[in-house]
């Protein structure tokens, strides 16, 4: 039985409209921190990048398909994956859905990830999924964005991750959720940590390439469309037993 608080109707709307005013404002607070985020100064991208896609060997810029505008989810789905983070997974079957409306608004949207394109294929027909996904395997796409490191670099530290300096490593038990996380693709904490996630925005004007934004870790949050969903049921995210969800076909109720 639940021991949350009750009460009537006219509590629960006076509490409500104080509630409405804290969204107000909120929302107006993000107006803001967008406002903040397009003011960042672009930064001209002179290197170029061998993408492997359904379509071919691509550069970066081939990924705009003609928009000015594209925006990269990386993928934690390296090399020696079996199949793709489940965190990136749920997020990815938000973003399937509304990749065609950006798409009609002069934005593309691309997953990008180190495995092999066939892998990459393979699971994104599993997932049922028709995003555009390239392979970075032959470039230094995801070390240069800072989603993926060497076994050497894991192992003493110094590279930064979330605009961080990363330290060396360290063991985790086999029953911590990065662990689980690891088994669930197939591969062991060290090889699956080196991969992570991520997302990176690009403008291309003049025939030029510029990287305007990435963010990364809990900076992802609001791009998780279930949590935004869960932030909204009543008993939130309810994740004091610790992570809980897993690929969309793997749940036993479906």
């Amino acid at each position: 039985m639940s021991t949350h608080k009750t009460g009537t109707r006219e509590e629960w709307l006076k509490k409500r409209l104080d509630l409405l005013k804290a969204e107000k404002d909120l929302t107006r607070r993000s107006d803001a921190l967008v406002e903040q985020r397009q003011e960042l100064p672009w930064v001209r991208i002179d290197k170029h990048y061998k993408l492997e896609t359904e379509g071919g060997t691509a550069s970066l810029a081939d990924l705009f398909g003609g928009r000015s505008q594209l925006l990269v989810y990386h993928f934690m789905f390296g090399p020696n994956y079996k199949a793709g983070c489940p965190s990136c997974s749920m997020i990815a079957d938000g973003f399937n859905g509304f990749q065609t409306h950006l798409a009609n608004h002069d934005v593309m949207l691309w997953a990008v990830s180190r495995a092999p394109l066939a892998k990459l294929q393979a699971y994104k027909t599993r997932m049922g999924w028709n995003f555009p996904w390239a392979s970075s395997a032959t470039s230094d796409f995801n070390s240069d964005f800072s989603v993926s490191f060497t076994e050497e670099e894991q192992r003493e530290g110094g590279r930064d991750y979330n605009f961080r300096t990363m330290p060396a490593l360290k063991l985790v038990g086999a029953d911590s959720p990065v662990a689980k996380f690891a088994a669930a693709c197939g591969t062991d904490t060290p090889t699956y940590r080196r991969d992570m996630p991520g997302m990176s925005a690009f403008a291309l004007e003049d025939g030029v390439i510029y990287h305007t934004y990435s963010t990364y870790g809990r900076g992802l949050d609001g791009l998780w469309g279930a949590y935004q969903w869960l932030d909204r049921a009543p008993l939130g995210r309810n994740e004091e037993a610790g992570p809980w969800w897993k690929r969309h076909d793997e749940y036993l109720n479906l």
